[in-house]
């Protein structure tokens, strides 16, 4: 399978977007960190500082993954620092999770990373999802800090 990184354009990145904000309120909200009530604004909070430019703010790198032409998921990398990266987000769309596509465009983004001088990639993973936690760690992630909470 070959899978290829592009460049998100306007259009994808506000697709992508506006899923992404009901994705990330839905995380929190299993996560127990945030009501319901609350989780929209939060997340579109959220999103609004770290992409304050959209899919052109320095330092993110907002990839849509392709296999044979065909939109299959998106990836983004932020530039911490000179030497560190950070992945906010990998989605693989339905349809087309459990083929690898993940893993590989985990892989070409480690490529990605080189050619701008980072030497680390980091990312957080919400601990209820066993899928994407165990991809991480058969590709070399390690974990740096757990974080618990017991629900009362």
């Amino acid at each position: 399978m070959k899978i290829s990184l592009e460049k998100m354009n306007a259009t994808e990145f506000q697709q992508y977007l506006n899923y992404a904000i009901r994705n990330y309120a839905d995380e929190h909200i299993k996560a127990g960190d945030w009501e319901q009530e609350d989780a929209i604004n939060k997340a579109t909070s959220e999103f609004e500082k770290l992409l304050p430019e959209n899919e052109k703010t320095d330092n993110n790198y907002l990839f849509t993954i392709r296999s044979n032409n065909q939109e299959v998921g998106m990836i983004w990398l932020a530039q911490r620092t000179s030497d560190e990266g950070f992945i906010y987000d990998v989605n693989i769309w339905d349809g087309n999770q459990g083929k690898g596509y993940g893993k590989q465009a985990m892989i070409e983004l480690e490529t990605v990373a080189k050619k701008i001088g980072l030497k680390s990639i980091g990312l957080h993973v919400f601990g209820h999802n066993k899928v994407a936690r165990d991809l991480y760690k058969k590709i070399g992630y390690i974990e740096t800090n757990i974080k618990m909470k017991k629900i009362l």
